[in-house]
């Protein structure tokens, strides 16, 4: 066939003809997206501002949130230094005489990754803190109020949707015209760099937002029995700051790593199975989602006859998905041949159609978005039976609030696993028994998934700047009833995208460690054979053998120890928020009736300095975890802790999200007039639960999702040098050993310190105060 791969020796390749073309034009249309996004800005930032109290507001909320942000990039920067260290030290397998490039590519590209990773994620985050006021000011027009304030806040989701496509597949494209048959060992430092900067953003970002939400709600909302943005609360600017912290820049890097480390699956694994074809494939697929991205933010258009906002988002979702399903089809049969005898490159013989699986696979995920996106629906709206019976149960006061979302975050975890598992199982069919095959098939199902990401990346941002925009529109009293009632109504819907992308996001996680275990095991198998060891892989990762089956609980308990250390991170900011909070009520009388201002600064610092200093415990787990075990205890264990992180991971994060977004909008429900309405048992009832849920949903299940990818990423990088030093001529268990333990003592440490800090903070945020001190304090 013209315009293929030629594989030469060392995994060297020569790009010819259509090949070559195919992937300047995915650049293309890479660099076509991010022009989308520049003019998307520029049409935001016409409109208008509002008023000049809500210029004030808005103007405080960037200035806490941009400071935030550097002094995060400023605490991460260690972390980056020492993984491009290890990522140049770490040897690649079947790199031939390049192998000094790859390593230095590899290493660069990581730096790329990451920079890429925290440019989306700032750029999310500047975008919602200056379109919020702006969707606040067009709520206040009386005639298409609705629907301008509706377009402004997704076209500022677009901007985001369109940077994460548009630099995912910039960056893979550039690593595959430059390091051709080495682009997947390269691509491993590009998402690596992505997962880790989202994980942290993800958890740092997390903790900020939910302990100033949690002291605001306590102390104004159940303590004061004053509205949730009401401008005498010292926490309501920290609370709209850790909205964009957390949930635009979290998020926006969390679906942008998503994307990056799916494609590097789809490489490592494509050129093992489609040979030539399986580089090139993977990368129109995402071609294919760009367009579909544009397609789907620019008719998303709020129609005075639609119930809510929701319906116009859905209608949009629903038809790009569609969209992107035809075109992969049409691709699929241009491109791919019709049998693997026509493939170049690849030793798989099948019998199976290349088209059918390429097609079959993609729809898969395209399909799978759109259940779960049905799914955490019914879970998590407000009209929906889950939620009502949530705000019923508020009637018999809190702790019923409390375990009927429990219960809700339970069972909606088993829907989602199941509809999760079979993607995953159905895209495994179309291997017919060949493992590499229909791996590659979960990964293009992954692909496919992603193919809808530019819009769900806008409707993740649409959650945040309209929950700023109704905020803003009730600290500056600058806002009519008609506006008002417009507001909550796009907060609301914003609560429910939000839930919904959540378990999207866990989709893609599921589907991205699935192939990039996959690709472990293809890495693994390589690292076998060029250590010439005779081992077959399959007894490796024996289920029975006892040291697996260890490898599995500690992946399991990986997870729920990471889970821990967030929530309680959050429990113990928020604690210093709210005796922050108390503090200025009480020292200024003045606050309540107006005549003195409250001290925001405080409340941010305490936020801002509590997320740093938190951050680092969850990432040295997730970094050092994996390096301990596969050291420790061996290839065949690592492989079983990563399985167990998977399927613990996949469980508790829809569990977390589902149930913090039910009861979320459990309380939106009732402050709309039902059960009680505000000010009612039944209102502070949903108010406790929505505390409770808050570092459920934005905190400690959005950052599993990163946790199991950076843990893949990490047993990949270190696999090979894990064969090496276990077995064949080089085998040196000493040093694989004091690797072991030097890792293990580093989290060891880490979880130490996190438990040192005493849960309740006293009255000044002084962690270091003994707990029967701080007992008389709260006394």
């Amino acid at each position: 066939m013209s315009g293929q791969l030629h594989f030469a020796k060392g995994g060297e390749v020569t790009l010819t003809g259509g090949n070559l073309t195919y992937i300047i034009v995915a650049a293309v249309i890479a660099l076509v997206a991010l022009g989308f996004a520049a003019a998307l800005v520029k049409a935001v930032l016409a409109t208008n501002r509002g008023t000049e109290k809500m210029q004030e507001i808005a103007g405080a909320v960037q200035e806490g949130a941009t400071a935030y942000l550097f002094r995060q990039f400023k605490t991460l920067g260690i972390f980056v230094v020492i993984a491009v260290v290890l990522l140049f030290v770490l040897p690649v397998n079947d790199a031939g005489t390049h192998e000094t490039a790859v390593k230095i590519g590899r290493a660069l590209f990581f730096i790329i990754g990451a920079v890429f990773s925290a440019f989306i994620g700032g750029a999310g985050m500047a975008m919602a803190t200056r379109a919020n006021l702006r969707v606040a000011a067009a709520a206040r027009e009386a005639e298409g109020g609705r629907e301008k304030a509706m377009q402004i806040a997704f076209r500022t989701g677009g901007v985001v949707g369109f940077l994460t496509v548009g630099l995912g597949l910039l960056g893979a494209s550039i690593v595959v015209l430059i390091y051709k048959g080495n682009a997947p060992t390269v691509l491993e430092g590009f998402g690596f760099g992505a997962a880790l900067l989202a994980m942290f953003m993800r958890v740092g970002g997390g903790i900020f937002t939910k302990a100033a939400d949690v002291g605001a709600d306590l102390v104004g909302k159940v303590e004061k029995n004053i509205p949730e943005d009401d401008p005498r609360n010292a926490a309501t600017i920290a609370d709209n700051v850790g909205d964009n912290v957390g949930d635009c820049a979290g998020m926006a890097a969390d679906l942008f790593e998503s994307y990056a480390v799916t494609l590097v699956a789809a490489l490592i694994l494509g050129k093992a199975a489609f040979g030539s074809h399986g580089l090139i494939f993977p990368l129109i697929v995402p071609t294919i989602g760009v367009l579909t991205a544009i397609v789907g933010v620019f008719i998303t258009r709020l129609r005075k006859s639609d119930r809510s906002g929701l319906t116009a988002i859905n209608r949009s979702f629903y038809l790009s998905a569609l969209i992107s399903a035809v075109l992969v089809a049409i691709a699929a049969f241009f491109y791919l041949p019709a049998t693997f005898g026509d493939l170049d490159g690849t030793s798989l013989t099948s019998s199976r159609n290349p088209r059918v699986i390429a097609i079959v696979a993609v729809v898969i995920g395209i399909v799978l978005a759109a259940i779960i996106q049905a799914l955490t629906g019914y879970f998590t709206e407000t009209g929906r039976r889950p939620v009502r019976d949530i705000g019923k149960t508020a009637l018999t006061g809190p702790a019923t609030v409390v375990l009927s979302g429990v219960s809700v975050g339970f069972e909606s975890a088993v829907y989602s696993a199941i509809v999760i598992a079979a993607g995953v199982y159905g895209a495994f069919l179309l291997g017919g028994g060949s493992i590499t095959l229909s791996l590659f098939a979960v990964a293009l199902a992954g692909t496919g998934l992603l193919t809808t990401v530019g819009v769900i990346v806008a409707m993740d941002t649409f959650g945040p700047i309209s929950d700023n925009a109704q905020g803003i529109a009730e600290m500056s009293g600058d806002i009519d009833e008609h506006g008002a009632r417009t507001l909550t109504e796009l907060d609301a819907v914003g609560n429910t995208t939000k839930a919904i992308t959540k378990g999207i996001a866990i989709a893609t996680a599921v589907l991205a460690a699935t192939a990039l275990f996959g690709s472990y095991t293809d890495t693994v198998s390589t690292a076998l054979r060029n250590a010439n060891v005779g081992t077959a892989l399959d007894q490796i990762l024996n289920v029975a053998n006892p040291s697996n089956l260890v490898g599995l609980v500690l992946g399991a308990a990986v997870v729920f120890l990471f889970s821990g250390l967030a929530i309680n991170a959050v429990s113990r900011s928020a604690g210093a928020v709210v005796f922050e909070v108390r503090r200025q009520f009480r020292d200024f009388p003045g606050i309540m009736d107006g005549t003195q201002r409250p001290e925001y600064g405080k409340v941010v610092d305490i936020c801002t300095r509590d997320a740093q200093r938190e951050l680092m415990t969850p990432g040295l787990l997730a970094v050092m975890a994996p390096v301990a075990v596969g050291f420790g205890l061996g290839i065949g264990p690592l492989a079983a802790y990563l399985a167990g992180v998977v399927g613990t991971g996949t469980l508790m994060a829809l569990f977390l999200a589902n149930s913090g977004g039910a009861w979320d909008n459990a309380k939106k429900l009732v402050e709309d007039g039902h059960f009680g309405g505000k000010g009612s048992d039944a209102h502070a009832a949903t108010v406790i639960g929505d505390t409770v849920g808050d570092p459920f949903k934005d905190t400690a299940g959005p950052a599993i999702n990163p946790l199991m990818k950076v843990m893949n990423l990490v047993a990949l990088l270190i696999a090979p040098a894990v064969v090496t030093y276990s077995t064949g001529d080089n085998k040196n268990t000493p040093l694989r050993i004091t690797i072991a333990v030097v890792a293990a003592l580093m989290v060891v440490a880490a979880v130490t310190f996190s438990k040192r800090k005493p849960i309740a903070m006293s009255e000044g945020g002084d962690a270091d105060v003994p707990a029967e001190k701080q007992a008389k304090v709260t006394a």
